[in-house]
Parts: C-alpha cells; structure tokens; sequence
C-alpha cells in the first residue's frame, strides 16, 4: 500500500475499522472510526499512548457534534469558532455510540470541527466521527507535514497527504462548566482571542488536574534531544531561536526573527523536528513572551522539557 492516499482509498479504511493519518490546519491526526472500539484501541497501541488519555473526536459540523455531546448555550457561543482550533469538552450525549476507549471512560467528549478541507472532506466521505490524536509516537513531536507522518511511524501508518499544516500547534482546550469556562490546554486559539468574543474570562485549569482532554500530561511533545528553556547555546548544542538573535556555528532555527508569535507557533514543531534531526544531545531556546499564542508555545515547550 501506498504511503499516500486518496480521500476515497483513506475512507475506505476507516470504515474498515483500520487507521489513516490525515491533515488538520493544527497538525497531523492519526485518525480511527469513533464508533469502533478496536480501532479506536489500535490508535493506542499504535502511537504507545496511555489508555487513561482521552481522544479529541473530530466531526464534520455543529449538527454531527450535537448527535455526540450536551451543547449548554455557553458551548453553542464558543462553537461559533468553528471549524477552527478550538477543543470543547462537554458532557456526553447519552447513546452517542462512541466507543468508551475514545473518551477514556470519562462522561464527557472532547470534540471539535477541523479547519481543514480534506479533513472535513475525509470525515464526510468516512460517514463517522473520527478520534484522531496527533499522528507521531506518544510523547514525541507532533507532526505538521504528511512526510514527518511517515518517518515517525517507518511507514507503517497511511497518510493523506495535505501539506504543510498552517497552524503548527494543537488546538485549544475548553471546558464549559455551567456558565464558567476553563482552559485544559493553551493550543492555536489564544485565550485572549476567545475571552475578546464571548466577553467573559476563561479560566486556567491547575497544573496537577486530573487527566480530562489530550495535552495534560507533564511530560509530552518532546524531541529525542533534551530541551534547556529560557537560555542561550553552549558549546555543541542546537539553538531554537526568537526574534533578532546572532549568528551560532551549531545547528540554528530562528521560529520567527520578526518576534511574530503566529509564525513561531507555525514553525514551533517542524523546528524542533530539524534540530532534533541535527544530531545534538541538547536543544536550547531562547525566551518566548506569554502574550497570545505565546502561552501555547511556552506550554509546548515546557512539556517538552520536563523530566522523562
């Protein structure tokens, strides 16, 4: 089988119960039909991903999300986002016929509808939900080309292939509770964006909350290479750069040498991909601001420094 597939061919596997790699203006999800637990399960096995981690459900629209999950009218306001980089996490909608394993026996659902044509496409054409965490191995780098899709599984995962994703970071979090709204991950929605639109604060989830959306371990998207945050290059090591930075004879991404934080978090995981592939032991980065989508990049980089 090909490494790359059509919309037709990708379809077809998923309605099989069989995984396919597919792009989202976040990053690359690796994609199983919702409604069947083995596939939903051979995600797990596939990426080494705890079981205790929910799955996001990407869904066509609002009306194939509302046959999944409770929209209180606080969530219906946020759904205004979509298709788009926002997470809701919402109570379940009785019978939804999602497999137990996708929402890691909780009572909610994570659900979202991608900004992405070939994504949506894909689900239509699967004629399903599909559960799709980032398409790497658990803990690793999360993938925004089809090719970093290839590498980090050796071939054995099918990809449809979209290009590069615009975004770079996985999307933003939400919990609506009752009328108060909390921040499970920072992702490619800023806070600051979302609070602007629906005149309210969204509040932070603490650091040492129970599991309740993907991106809440400690440790995760990390680089083989160890990661030293806040800092300037040793002797040996890779620099991951920001804003107007001088010159280093070791391996060297600038994420934005304009200070753009929308351009760093577009090119937040491809870099880190390249230095990784330089060889280095350790990684260094220089101070990211926490405006905007700064947030998101800091938590990124964060988890991908912790300890392993």
């Amino acid at each position: 089988m090909s490494a790359f597939l059509d919309i037709a061919a990708a379809a077809a596997l998923l309605r099989e119960g069989k995984l396919c790699a597919f792009p989202t203006e976040t990053v690359y999800g690796l994609g199983a039909d919702a409604t069947n637990a083995d596939a939903v399960l051979s995600i797990y096995e596939t990426k080494g991903r705890p079981r205790f981690n929910p799955l996001i459900v990407h869904v066509a629209d609002l009306e194939m999300a509302k046959t999944l999950a409770e929209f209180p009218p606080l969530a219906e306001r946020l759904a205004e986002f979509w298709p788009g980089p926002l997470t809701l996490v919402l109570p379940a909608r009785p019978g939804n016929g999602l497999a137990d394993v996708a929402t890691a026996g909780l009572d909610s659902v994570a659900i979202r509808v991608p900004n992405h044509p070939l994504a949506l496409e894909l689900i239509r054409a699967a004629g399903r939900p599909l559960a799709a965490p980032s398409a790497n191995p658990s803990g690793r780098l999360s993938p925004t080309t089809a090719e970093q899709v290839v590498s980090g599984f050796e071939g054995r995962v099918p990809v449809v292939n979209g290009g590069p994703c615009t975004s770079g970071l996985e999307s933003t979090i939400i919990r609506v509770d009752g009328n108060r709204l909390i921040q499970l991950r920072a992702g490619a929605l800023a806070r600051s964006e979302i609070e602007a639109v629906i005149g309210q604060t969204v509040e932070l989830a603490p650091k040492d909350s129970a599991i309740a959306a993907p991106g809440m371990l400690l440790s995760h998207y990390a680089p083989r290479a160890a990661v030293r945050l806040n800092t300037v290059p040793q002797a040996g090591e890779a620099w991951l750069a920001f804003g107007a930075s001088p010159s280093w004879d070791g391996p060297m991404r600038n994420l934005s040498p304009s200070g753009d934080l929308r351009e760093a978090a577009r090119n937040l995981f491809s870099m880190l991909h390249e230095l990784d592939a330089s060889g280095a032991s350790l990684i260094a980065v220089t101070p990211i601001p926490m405006d905007g989508l700064g947030e998101a990049i800091n938590d990124r980089l964060e988890r991908a420094a912790a300890p392993r």
